[in-house]
């Protein structure tokens, strides 16, 4: 097989992670709009160097993979969000938004390696940890799984989490446009 390239995501990515996007987790998840809000929250200035948190996986041209992640301070926390219980200040979190990978190719630790560049990207943003939501209905929990596997640590849990995406255009691959999945709340702490 082919080396894997990854790479920071840029707007040449976007049609690619919005087809992949829509793929895997459901029509409407990713839009035009939705990729360029989500990729501009994950790029911040440090020490003059531009430092983007977000990346994409390439094998043999094709997009495999890709990982959206938001820089400290730079998102919303919102009533699904439990800053009291994350040990570090809110300010100090970076936010996993998704990571994603074609269902072809998944167990080759390209998500893992998505997240390592993710990590290290924050880091150099300053931040000391990084919060997500993890899909507990994915099929055999293997979103919260793999997050564990990779050292994060369950902070809450959250019915209903993406009800409200649902009602505006996404189309959930389980519930459709009424999605009552559970959403995990999960920590990364950064050494």
């Amino acid at each position: 097989m082919s080396e894997v390239i990854y790479q920071p995501l840029t707007v040449e990515d976007f049609s690619a992670v919005i087809k992949l996007g829509n793929q895997v987790h459901g029509d409407g998840y990713l839009t035009d709009e939705k990729i360029r809000q989500w990729t501009s929250k994950g790029i911040s200035s440090q020490n003059g160097e531009e430092v983007n948190t977000s990346f994409v996986a390439y094998l043999d041209g094709q997009l495999v993979g890709f990982r959206i992640t938001f820089a400290a301070n730079n998102w919303p926390i919102d009533k699904w969000c439990s800053p009291a219980l994350w040990q570090v200040p809110a300010a100090s979190c970076c936010y996993f938004k998704c990571n994603t990978v074609d269902e072809n190719y998944r167990g080759l630790g390209i998500g893992k390696k998505l997240l390592q560049l993710a990590i290290e990207a924050a880091k150099k943003q300053g931040a000391k940890a990084g919060i997500s939501h993890l899909w507990k209905q994915s099929p055999n929990n293997s979103a919260v799984n793999y997050f564990t596997r990779c050292g994060a640590q369950h902070v809450a849990s959250h019915a209903g989490k993406w009800n409200e995406e649902s009602k505006q255009g996404y189309n959930c691959i389980l519930c459709g446009f009424d999605c009552q999945c559970e959403a995990a709340e999960m920590i990364i702490y950064f050494a």
